[in-house]
C-alpha cells in the first residue's frame, strides 16, 4: 500500500469497529454534542438512502436517551423534496422506522427554480448538461438552507449523513450536504453503514438500495456508482486497505486530489 493511501486512510480517519460498537459510540457522540452546545434539537434531511436511515436512527435513539436523563432533546427529520420525489416510498419507509419526534416537509423546487430563474437572466451555460449540474447543487444548498431555517427556530443543531466513501472522492455539494454541524457516520465507509443499518433492525431493501444523489433532471436517479465510475465495494476495499484494481485507485486518487478543497476550510493568504 503507497504512502499516499495510507496518508488518506489516517486523514479520514476510517474506523474497523464492530457495528453495535460503533452505534454506541456514535450516540454518545450526538449526546455530547447536543448536551455541550446547550441546544435541544437535533435536524436532518431524510431522502430514503440508507445514511440518511442511519443518521436519523442514531439521532432519534440520542434525543430518546437525553430525555429519559432529563434532558429536553427532540429529533427533527425533514423531507426535502424537489417537487414530488420518485422514491418517496422509500422516504417514507424510513421515517417510519426512525420514528422521528418531529416530521417537517419543505419542497425546494419554488426556491429552487425561483433562484435558477434569476441566475439565467444574467448567466449562460455551455451545454444543458452545464446547466442540469449547476441546479443540482442549488437543490442540495437550497435544503440545507431550510435546516439550518429550522434549527434556528428550534434551537438545533444540524446532523449530517456523509459516509466516508463519499468524503474520499468529494462526492458532495460545498457547503450543501456537507454544509453540517456534525457528522456521526464519519470514518465509515459504505458497508460499514449497510452493516449499522442491519444491526440496527433496518428493512432489507432501504439497506441495500441503489444509492443515488437524484440531483440531475436530465438523469433522474443516477446511481452513485455510474456517476463515480467506481463501486462502493471498490472504494471501501481502498478505505480499509484491502486489494484493489489498479483503474478503481486510480480513479479515487484522482477524485481525492481534484475535490481537495472540498475537505478544507477556507483557504487564506497565511495557508502554506
Amino acid at each position: 500500500m503507497n504512502i499516499e493511501r495510507e496518508n488518506i486512510i489516517r486523514e479520514l480517519n476510517v474506523r474497523a469497529l464492530p457495528s453495535a460498537d460503533e452505534i454506541r459510540q456514535r450516540v454518545d457522540f450526538i449526546k455530547q454534542q447536543l448536551t455541550s452546545s446547550g441546544l435541544k434539537a437535533l435536524v436532518l434531511g431524510i431522502s430514503g438512502g440508507v445514511d440518511s436511515l442511519v443518521a436519523g436512527t442514531l439521532a432519534q435513539q440520542a434525543a430518546s436517551e437525553l430525555r429519559q436523563e432529563g434532558y429536553e432533546a427532540r429529533f427533527i427529520a425533514m423531507r426535502l423534496p424537489y417537487g414530488e420525489q420518485k422514491d418517496e416510498a422509500d422516504a417514507q419507509a424510513c421515517l417510519a422506522f426512525i420514528k422521528p419526534d418531529v416530521t417537517m416537509t419543505v419542497n425546494i423546487k419554488p426556491a429552487t427554480d425561483g433562484m435558477m430563474e434569476t441566475l439565467l437572466a444574467s448567466e449562460t451555460f455551455a451545454t444543458d448538461v452545464e446547466q442540469d449540474f449547476v441546479k443540482g447543487n442549488i437543490k442540495a444548498r437550497q435544503r440545507m438552507i431550510a435546516q439550518y431555517a429550522v434549527a434556528g427556530r428550534r434551537k438545533g443543531l444540524v446532523v449530517g449523513s456523509e459516509n466516508v466513501d463519499e468524503q474520499v472522492c468529494g462526492f458532495y455539494t460545498k457547503f450543501g450536504d456537507s454544509g453540517v454541524d456534525i457528522n456521526p457516520l464519519a470514518g465509515l465507509v459504505k458497508g460499514q453503514v449497510r452493516e449499522m443499518a442491519t444491526t440496527l433492525g433496518a428493512p432489507e431493501h432501504l439497506v441495500f438500495k441503489t444509492p443515488t444523489a437524484d440531483l440531475e433532471d436530465l438523469a433522474p436517479q443516477k446511481a452513485d456508482e455510474d456517476a463515480l465510475g467506481v463501486t462502493y465495494q471498490e472504494i471501501d476495499a481502498f478505505l480499509l486497505g484491502h486489494e484493489v484494481s489498479e483503474r478503481a485507485q486510480d480513479i479515487i486518487l484522482t477524485a481525492y486530489q481534484a475535490t481537495r478543497h472540498k475537505r478544507a476550510l477556507p483557504y487564506t493568504i497565511f495557508d502554506k
